[in-house]
Protein backbone atom coordinates (compact mmCIF):
# COMPACT_ATOMS: atom_id res chain seq x y z
CA UNK A 1 0.00 0.00 0.00
CA UNK A 2 1.69 3.20 -1.19
CA UNK A 3 0.42 6.65 -0.28
CA UNK A 4 1.80 9.73 -2.02
CA UNK A 5 2.02 12.65 0.40
CA UNK A 6 4.32 15.51 1.30
CA UNK A 7 7.38 14.68 3.38
CA UNK A 8 6.22 14.39 6.99
CA UNK A 9 8.63 15.49 9.70
CA UNK A 10 7.93 14.64 13.36
CA UNK A 11 9.80 13.64 16.50
CA UNK A 12 9.78 13.27 20.25
CA UNK A 13 11.01 15.94 22.66
CA UNK A 14 12.43 14.89 26.01
CA UNK A 15 15.50 15.12 28.25
CA UNK A 16 17.13 12.65 28.05
CA UNK A 17 15.65 11.10 24.91
CA UNK A 18 18.10 8.52 23.49
CA UNK A 19 16.22 5.67 25.21
CA UNK A 20 12.89 6.43 23.47
CA UNK A 21 11.37 3.67 21.34
CA UNK A 22 9.07 6.13 19.57
CA UNK A 23 11.40 6.70 16.57
CA UNK A 24 11.41 2.97 15.81
CA UNK A 25 7.61 2.82 16.08
CA UNK A 26 6.86 5.76 13.79
CA UNK A 27 9.63 5.09 11.28
CA UNK A 28 8.33 1.52 11.01
CA UNK A 29 4.94 2.94 10.02
CA UNK A 30 6.43 5.42 7.54
CA UNK A 31 8.10 2.51 5.75
CA UNK A 32 5.11 0.16 6.04
CA UNK A 33 2.60 2.63 4.60
CA UNK A 34 4.92 4.07 1.97
CA UNK A 35 4.78 7.56 3.43
CA UNK A 36 7.79 9.80 2.89
CA UNK A 37 8.77 11.06 6.30
CA UNK A 38 11.09 10.90 9.27
CA UNK A 39 10.58 10.78 13.04
CA UNK A 40 13.57 11.85 15.12
CA UNK A 41 14.61 11.97 18.79
CA UNK A 42 14.75 15.64 19.81
CA UNK A 43 16.81 16.32 22.96
CA UNK A 44 15.28 19.45 24.49
CA UNK A 45 16.65 20.67 27.80
CA UNK A 46 14.30 21.90 30.52
CA UNK A 47 13.87 25.62 30.05
CA UNK A 48 14.12 25.45 26.25
CA UNK A 49 10.80 23.75 25.53
CA UNK A 50 8.91 26.87 24.44
CA UNK A 51 11.60 27.79 21.91
CA UNK A 52 11.66 24.23 20.56
CA UNK A 53 7.87 24.06 20.19
CA UNK A 54 7.62 27.49 18.57
CA UNK A 55 10.32 26.53 16.06
CA UNK A 56 8.34 23.59 14.68
CA UNK A 57 6.18 25.49 12.15
CA UNK A 58 9.21 27.27 10.66
CA UNK A 59 11.09 23.97 10.38
CA UNK A 60 8.20 22.25 8.64
CA UNK A 61 7.29 19.83 11.42
CA UNK A 62 3.85 18.22 11.38
CA UNK A 63 4.11 17.84 15.15
CA UNK A 64 5.84 15.95 17.92
CA UNK A 65 5.40 13.75 20.92
CA UNK A 66 6.41 14.91 24.39
CA UNK A 67 7.88 12.84 27.18
CA UNK A 68 9.60 13.44 30.53
CA UNK A 69 10.05 16.19 31.69
CA UNK A 70 7.92 18.19 29.24
CA UNK A 71 4.40 16.76 29.34
CA UNK A 72 3.02 19.13 31.99
CA UNK A 73 5.17 22.16 31.17
CA UNK A 74 4.00 22.23 27.55
CA UNK A 75 0.44 23.19 28.49
CA UNK A 76 1.40 26.84 28.95
CA UNK A 77 3.04 27.12 25.53
CA UNK A 78 0.26 25.75 23.30
CA UNK A 79 -2.45 27.61 21.41
CA UNK A 80 -5.08 24.90 21.91
CA UNK A 81 -5.38 21.99 24.37
CA UNK A 82 -7.99 19.27 23.95
CA UNK A 83 -10.35 18.23 26.75
CA UNK A 84 -8.53 15.01 27.61
CA UNK A 85 -5.14 16.73 27.93
CA UNK A 86 -6.73 19.45 30.06
CA UNK A 87 -8.31 16.90 32.40
CA UNK A 88 -5.09 14.93 32.71
CA UNK A 89 -2.95 18.03 33.03
CA UNK A 90 -0.40 16.81 30.50
CA UNK A 91 0.25 16.67 26.76
CA UNK A 92 1.94 13.84 24.90
CA UNK A 93 1.16 14.88 21.31
CA UNK A 94 1.49 18.27 19.61
CA UNK A 95 0.03 18.96 16.17
CA UNK A 96 1.07 21.91 14.03
CA UNK A 97 -1.91 23.52 12.28
CA UNK A 98 -2.07 25.06 8.80
CA UNK A 99 -1.38 28.51 10.21
CA UNK A 100 1.36 27.38 12.58
CA UNK A 101 -0.85 27.07 15.65
CA UNK A 102 0.10 24.36 18.14
CA UNK A 103 -2.55 21.96 19.46
CA UNK A 104 -1.90 19.70 22.44
CA UNK A 105 -3.48 16.29 22.93
CA UNK A 106 -3.05 13.34 25.27
CA UNK A 107 -3.40 9.82 23.92
CA UNK A 108 -2.05 7.86 26.89
CA UNK A 109 -5.54 6.94 28.11
CA UNK A 110 -6.54 5.91 24.59
CA UNK A 111 -3.43 3.75 24.32
CA UNK A 112 -4.11 2.06 27.63
CA UNK A 113 -7.72 1.18 26.81
CA UNK A 114 -6.72 -0.05 23.35
CA UNK A 115 -4.07 -2.32 24.88
CA UNK A 116 -6.68 -3.86 27.21
CA UNK A 117 -9.09 -4.48 24.34
CA UNK A 118 -6.32 -6.04 22.27
CA UNK A 119 -5.49 -8.45 25.11
CA UNK A 120 -9.11 -9.15 26.10
CA UNK A 121 -11.64 -8.14 23.42
CA UNK A 122 -14.61 -8.98 25.67
CA UNK A 123 -13.44 -6.79 28.58
CA UNK A 124 -15.78 -3.96 29.53
CA UNK A 125 -14.81 -1.11 31.83
CA UNK A 126 -18.27 -0.94 33.40
CA UNK A 127 -18.49 -4.64 34.28
CA UNK A 128 -16.53 -4.52 37.59
CA UNK A 129 -14.55 -2.10 39.77
CA UNK A 130 -11.14 -1.00 38.48
CA UNK A 131 -8.16 -0.69 40.85
CA UNK A 132 -5.24 1.63 40.16
CA UNK A 133 -2.01 1.56 42.14
CA UNK A 134 -0.34 4.96 42.02
CA UNK A 135 -1.45 8.57 41.65
CA UNK A 136 1.07 10.17 39.29
CA UNK A 137 0.77 11.30 35.68
CA UNK A 138 0.31 7.78 34.34
CA UNK A 139 -2.49 7.12 36.80
CA UNK A 140 -4.26 10.35 35.79
CA UNK A 141 -4.24 9.35 32.12
CA UNK A 142 -5.51 5.86 32.94
CA UNK A 143 -8.30 7.18 35.16
CA UNK A 144 -9.40 9.49 32.35
CA UNK A 145 -9.31 6.66 29.83
CA UNK A 146 -11.28 4.31 32.07
CA UNK A 147 -13.96 6.91 32.79
CA UNK A 148 -14.31 7.65 29.08
CA UNK A 149 -14.65 3.89 28.49
CA UNK A 150 -17.54 3.73 30.97
CA UNK A 151 -15.96 2.64 34.27
CA UNK A 152 -18.44 3.02 37.13
CA UNK A 153 -16.04 2.57 40.05
CA UNK A 154 -12.31 3.26 40.24
CA UNK A 155 -10.37 2.57 43.46
CA UNK A 156 -7.07 4.41 43.92
CA UNK A 157 -4.32 3.19 46.24
CA UNK A 158 -1.17 5.25 46.74
CA UNK A 159 1.53 5.35 49.39
CA UNK A 160 0.69 9.01 49.95
CA UNK A 161 -3.07 9.07 50.48
CA UNK A 162 -3.36 12.84 50.04
CA UNK A 163 -2.09 12.61 46.48
CA UNK A 164 -4.67 9.94 45.63
CA UNK A 165 -7.39 12.06 47.23
CA UNK A 166 -6.49 15.02 45.02
CA UNK A 167 -6.66 12.84 41.91
CA UNK A 168 -10.02 11.39 42.99
CA UNK A 169 -11.44 14.86 43.67
CA UNK A 170 -10.32 16.05 40.24
CA UNK A 171 -12.21 13.26 38.45
CA UNK A 172 -15.43 13.06 40.45
CA UNK A 173 -17.56 10.60 42.42
CA UNK A 174 -16.76 7.47 40.41
CA UNK A 175 -13.17 7.65 41.70
CA UNK A 176 -12.31 6.97 45.36
CA UNK A 177 -8.99 7.06 47.24
CA UNK A 178 -8.00 4.53 49.90
CA UNK A 179 -5.12 4.04 52.32
CA UNK A 180 -2.10 2.01 51.29
CA UNK A 181 -2.76 -0.64 53.94
CA UNK A 182 -6.12 -1.40 52.33
CA UNK A 183 -4.68 -2.26 48.91
CA UNK A 184 -4.78 -6.07 49.20
CA UNK A 185 -8.37 -6.19 50.51
CA UNK A 186 -9.34 -3.57 47.92
CA UNK A 187 -8.87 -6.08 45.10
CA UNK A 188 -12.02 -7.99 46.10
CA UNK A 189 -14.48 -8.08 43.22
CA UNK A 190 -12.22 -6.09 40.89
CA UNK A 191 -12.22 -6.68 37.14
CA UNK A 192 -8.98 -4.82 36.52
CA UNK A 193 -5.80 -3.90 38.40
CA UNK A 194 -3.31 -1.42 36.99
CA UNK A 195 0.17 -0.80 38.31
CA UNK A 196 0.70 2.85 37.39
CA UNK A 197 3.95 3.13 39.35
CA UNK A 198 7.58 2.37 38.43
CA UNK A 199 7.62 -0.59 40.84
CA UNK A 200 8.71 -3.71 38.97
CA UNK A 201 10.76 -1.80 36.40
CA UNK A 202 14.35 -2.88 35.84
CA UNK A 203 16.32 -1.62 38.83
CA UNK A 204 13.21 -1.06 40.96
CA UNK A 205 11.75 -3.34 43.66
CA UNK A 206 8.61 -5.30 42.73
CA UNK A 207 5.19 -3.95 43.60
CA UNK A 208 4.21 -5.12 47.09
CA UNK A 209 0.72 -6.46 46.40
CA UNK A 210 -1.04 -9.75 47.17
CA UNK A 211 -3.50 -11.00 44.55
CA UNK A 212 -5.25 -13.42 46.93
CA UNK A 213 -8.52 -11.44 46.91
CA UNK A 214 -8.53 -10.85 43.17
CA UNK A 215 -11.05 -12.76 41.00
CA UNK A 216 -9.27 -14.93 38.44
CA UNK A 217 -11.46 -13.36 35.74
CA UNK A 218 -9.67 -10.01 36.20
CA UNK A 219 -7.12 -8.32 33.99
CA UNK A 220 -3.82 -7.29 35.57
CA UNK A 221 -2.06 -4.51 33.68
CA UNK A 222 1.30 -2.84 34.13
CA UNK A 223 2.47 0.40 32.52
CA UNK A 224 6.05 -0.86 32.89
CA UNK A 225 7.41 -2.55 29.73
CA UNK A 226 11.03 -3.16 30.74
CA UNK A 227 10.96 -5.95 31.68
CA UNK A 228 8.07 -7.07 29.50
CA UNK A 229 6.84 -9.44 32.22
CA UNK A 230 7.12 -7.73 35.59
CA UNK A 231 6.85 -9.63 38.88
CA UNK A 232 3.23 -8.43 39.10
CA UNK A 233 2.36 -9.89 35.70
CA UNK A 234 4.12 -13.15 36.56
CA UNK A 235 2.05 -13.33 39.77
CA UNK A 236 -1.13 -12.61 37.77
CA UNK A 237 -0.36 -15.47 35.39
CA UNK A 238 0.23 -17.82 38.33
CA UNK A 239 -3.03 -16.63 39.96
CA UNK A 240 -5.01 -17.41 36.80
CA UNK A 241 -5.74 -13.78 35.87
CA UNK A 242 -4.99 -12.27 32.45
CA UNK A 243 -1.74 -10.25 32.34
CA UNK A 244 -1.45 -7.17 30.09
CA UNK A 245 2.06 -5.81 29.61
CA UNK A 246 2.93 -2.12 29.27
CA UNK A 247 4.22 -2.34 25.70
CA UNK A 248 0.68 -2.34 24.28
CA UNK A 249 -0.03 1.06 25.82
CA UNK A 250 3.17 2.49 24.30
CA UNK A 251 2.33 1.16 20.85
CA UNK A 252 -1.34 2.11 20.82
CA UNK A 253 -0.90 5.67 22.12
CA UNK A 254 1.33 6.29 19.10
CA UNK A 255 -1.41 5.42 16.58
CA UNK A 256 -3.62 8.54 16.79
CA UNK A 257 -0.55 10.81 16.85
CA UNK A 258 0.67 9.26 13.59
CA UNK A 259 -2.85 9.70 12.18
CA UNK A 260 -2.91 13.37 13.18
CA UNK A 261 0.35 14.05 11.33
CA UNK A 262 -0.18 11.87 8.24
CA UNK A 263 -3.90 11.21 7.86
CA UNK A 264 -3.30 7.45 8.17
CA UNK A 265 -4.38 5.48 11.25
CA UNK A 266 -1.74 2.74 11.54
CA UNK A 267 -2.09 -0.77 12.93
CA UNK A 268 -0.19 -2.41 15.75
CA UNK A 269 1.05 -5.58 14.07
CA UNK A 270 3.06 -8.57 15.34
CA UNK A 271 5.97 -7.31 13.22
CA UNK A 272 5.95 -3.91 14.94
CA UNK A 273 5.68 -5.47 18.36
CA UNK A 274 8.59 -7.82 17.60
CA UNK A 275 10.68 -4.86 16.42
CA UNK A 276 10.20 -3.05 19.73
CA UNK A 277 10.54 -6.18 21.90
CA UNK A 278 13.97 -6.70 20.31
CA UNK A 279 15.07 -3.37 21.82
CA UNK A 280 14.07 -4.22 25.40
Amino acid sequence: MTINRRFVLAGVMGWPIAHSRSPKIHNHWFAHYGIEGCYAPLPVEPGRLEAALRAMPALGFAGCNLTIPHKETALQFLDHVDESAARIGAVNCVVVGKNGELSGRNYDGYGFIASLREAAPLWRAESAPCVIIGAGGGARAIVDGLLEAGAREIRLFNRTLARAEILAADFGPRVSAFGWKERDAGLAGAGLIVNATSQGMVGQPPLDLSLAELPTSALVADIVYAPLETPLLAAARKHGATPVDGLGMLLHQARPAFRDWTGVMPDVTPALRATIVATL
